[in-house]
């Protein structure tokens, strides 16, 4: 009889040494990266120097912090710039800012997007009243779309340094038949899927096209500006071009 008590014991304390190691060896994400996101995960941090779609995704969610009259380029290089913008980003959201992306930088990002890789203020759908699909423009679809995603991350950089306010979005991309429609420009940003149209909202036209300036828009059009007395018009081209008389640009 006293053996057999003897081996229970040895056999409980077994299965109790057994269920501290399987404690002890599972612990909650102790040092590697966040739970998976819905949209991108990074499992590195990132700083100057570094290369890779990793970094690219990453310019495009700090792209509206370029500074003033710059836009980022979204290279996949992690260079002066982009070190730069990021620093921007940590500042504007009151984390360590040394312009290198660890995980508190990610976290942030991933508060800030939606499952669709959308910033949590804007959508697909606001950038978009023409053709649903994003196509029949100047780029194919795919590119439209894409561009719009970086509007909407600019976008969402000017919302935050305007104090969180909502930002009015009146239209995005445009077909060729719907740009026709509206009377357009042949050459309309709005055909690339990276313009938009803004009300005036609880900034003003002034104030959204001043703003602007600061966040990557290489085009910006606004009051007295022909036929821009009613909403800021923003965009991105290849050379600066910034006209909003009534605004002083």
């Amino acid at each position: 009889m006293k053996s057999r008590l003897v081996r229970l014991f040895a056999l409980l304390a077994a299965v109790a040494a057994a269920v501290t190691v399987a404690v002890t060896v599972v612990p909650a994400n102790a040092d590697g990266p966040a739970v998976a996101d819905a949209c991108f995960t990074w499992d590195r941090p990132l700083a100057e120097g570094a290369a890779g779609d990793d970094v690219r995704q990453l310019q495009i969610r700090v792209s509206g912090y370029p500074g003033y009259g710059a836009v980022l380029a979204l290279d996949g290089q992690y260079g002066p710039a982009t070190k730069a913008a990021v620093t921007r980003f940590q500042e504007a959201y009151g984390l360590p800012a040394d312009g290198a992306a660890n995980q508190s930088t990610f976290d942030k990002i991933y508060e800030l997007s939606d499952d669709d890789c959308t910033p949590v203020n804007f959508t697909f759908d606001e950038l978009n009243n023409c053709n649903s699909d994003w196509s029949g423009g100047n780029v194919d679809a795919a590119t439209a779309k894409a561009n719009a995603l970086v509007s909407m991350w600019k976008l969402q950089a000017m919302r935050h340094a305007m104090g969180d306010r909502p930002i009015v979005v009146n239209g995005g991309f445009r077909s060729k038949a719907c740009n026709d429609a509206v009377g357009g420009a042949a050459a309309s940003r709005h055909l690339f899927g990276d313009a938009v149209d803004l009300g005036a909202g609880s900034q003003g036209f002034c104030g959204l096209a001043q703003q602007a300036r600061n966040h990557g828009f290489n085009e910006i059009l606004g009051p007295g500006y022909p036929d821009h007395d009613d909403h800021t018009h923003v965009a991105n081209r290849a050379d600066q071009f910034w006209s909003a008389p009534n605004c002083g640009i």
